[in-house]
């Protein structure tokens, strides 16, 4: 595996994923992380920067441009293959599966090839220290690039991977993933998991709003990010995807739950 030592970190590291091909949230990331004082060097991404959204070309444009230091999810290891799918991990045949084939699509056509090669360029595994701590940042997993962890995955998963980590680089004392969309930490045996949670879709919630998380002084705080939906929806209807994520975009829920735990789909958490 690919691994990139980012060396000490001084002050707080903005840490996000799936910008998604969502031109419009990644703007407003960098509006945000300006307003916060962080500087794109400052900045971690754990990966999928294509997805689900109207513009893949000049979302990959804007984060590469900007400098931001960047994990290879599975969409950049697709892409930068030539491969015919997204790799997303969805179950055969599930309307995530299906709804992908369409988007990935239009990623495939846009994507240019220096651009696959900026993707194929990142790396699996960023380490850094920060606060005197050490840690990882991945995509899904390293066991599998795309496999969901989630906040309500059983304690053998997250020992997996953390050891799955350490034997790739060393010890380590936390862990930042992506990849699940859903924002969240586990503190675990040898320390804490961090799910920066994505940009370029709500974590499906009912809001509009996405996702990013700020590690400073050795603390993690979760950040809600406004942008301008309107627009980001309009590049989707404008590049004919209009299967069911530009109405996720406003309504804040998925276009389907199959990928979901039950304990996180909206009949749990309405009851709960």
């Amino acid at each position: 595996m690919k691994h990139q030592d980012l060396g000490v970190l001084t002050g707080p590291v903005l840490l996000f994923g799936g910008p998604y091909s969502n031109l419009q949230a990644f703007e407003g990331l960098m509006a945000a992380a300006q307003r916060l004082g962080i500087p794109a060097r400052q900045m971690i991404c754990t990966g999928d920067v294509v997805a689900y959204c109207g513009d893949p070309s000049a979302t990959v444009d804007a984060v590469r441009q900007a400098g931001i230091a960047l994990i290879a999810g599975n969409c950049e290891k697709q892409l930068a293959a030539h491969a015919l799918d997204c790799g997303c991990g969805f179950d055969a045949g599930t309307t995530c599966d299906l709804l992908s084939a369409g988007w990935y699509s239009v990623a495939n056509v846009q994507v240019s090839q220096s651009q696959r090669d900026w993707m194929g360029d990142a790396p699996d595994i960023i380490g850094f220290t920060h606060s005197g701590q050490r840690f990882a940042v991945i995509h899904g997993g390293v066991t599998d690039i795309a496999r969901f962890i989630w906040p309500t995955s059983a304690g053998h998963v997250f020992e997996g991977e953390w050891n799955a980590v350490e034997a790739v680089i060393g010890a380590v004392d936390g862990i930042v993933a992506g990849h699940s969309g859903i924002p969240f930490t586990r503190n675990c045996a040898k320390g804490r998991w961090i799910n920066a949670g994505v940009i370029g879709m709500p974590p499906h919630d009912g809001g509009q709003q996405t996702r990013f998380a700020v590690l400073d002084q050795g603390q993690v705080t979760f950040h809600t990010l406004d942008y301008d939906v309107g627009s980001a929806v309009h590049a989707m209807e404008q590049a004919g995807l209009t299967q069911g994520y530009h109405t996720a975009l406003q309504s804040g829920y998925w276009p389907s739950e199959d990928v979901l735990p039950p304990a996180l789909r909206r009949s749990a958490l309405a009851s709960g």
